[in-house]
């Protein structure tokens, strides 16, 4: 954040909008499930937004949180704490790659800029989320936490039909078409025939 000075105008409501999606509920819960995955090798912050991202800012806890969900094989291997820039940053952009590899799609990850300089920190919350929600999910015996605190994701359940079965399927008319049940042609009269109308009077 160096050399940032305030923000006016547009710009201002523009990250006044971003600042409104972080979530101080969701930041305890992430707190609680790092806490509890990465053990006595991180330590709790304070409560509050500037807390976190300072937490998190060199990137030592994230890449901790990555390596608590591997086995042997650590996808971030020195980890050291440094008050320099630029091993801060490079230590973030370690975790999203590892992040990556993991599973997260691009779409969910953060930019590093938006840990960094705390531009979008909901961004940050949004990453570690998709990141918890995929540990769920992969059941793989690497979680640590509640199961609860992370949705698990939709996967693929795959089914496979003999060609019998295909065949069968096509003599089966769907009910996207319609259905013929109830239905009977009892009352209708010959085609063409002029519908009668009979005035008695």
């Amino acid at each position: 954040m160096a050399n940032k000075g305030p923000l006016y105008g547009f710009s201002r409501e523009v990250q006044s909008k971003i600042d409104k999606k972080y979530d101080p509920e969701l930041e305890e819960r992430l707190v609680e499930w790092i806490m509890a995955q990465c053990g006595a090798k991180v330590t709790r912050p304070a409560t509050g937004r500037a807390s976190f991202q300072e937490w998190l800012k060199d990137g030592c806890v994230l890449c901790h949180l990555i390596n608590s969900l591997h086995g042997e094989h650590k996808p971030v291997a020195g980890i050291k704490s440094s008050g320099m820039a630029f091993k801060q940053m490079e230590q973030i952009v370690l975790f999203l790659n590892a992040a990556e590899k993991y599973g997260v799609i691009k779409m969910d990850l953060f930019q590093s800029v938006d840990l960094y300089e705390g531009r979008d920190l909901a961004a940050v919350q949004r990453t570690l989320m998709a990141l918890g929600s995929l540990a769920v999910t992969k059941q793989d015996g690497f979680y640590r936490g509640d199961l609860n605190w992370f949705h698990r994701k939709a996967q693929e359940n795959r089914r496979e039909f003999s060609d019998e079965q295909l065949n069968e399927g096509r003599n089966v008319i769907g009910l996207q078409m319609g259905t013929n049940k109830g239905a009977s042609q009892a009352g209708m009269t010959g085609y063409g025939r002029p519908r009668q109308i009979i005035n008695d009077n």
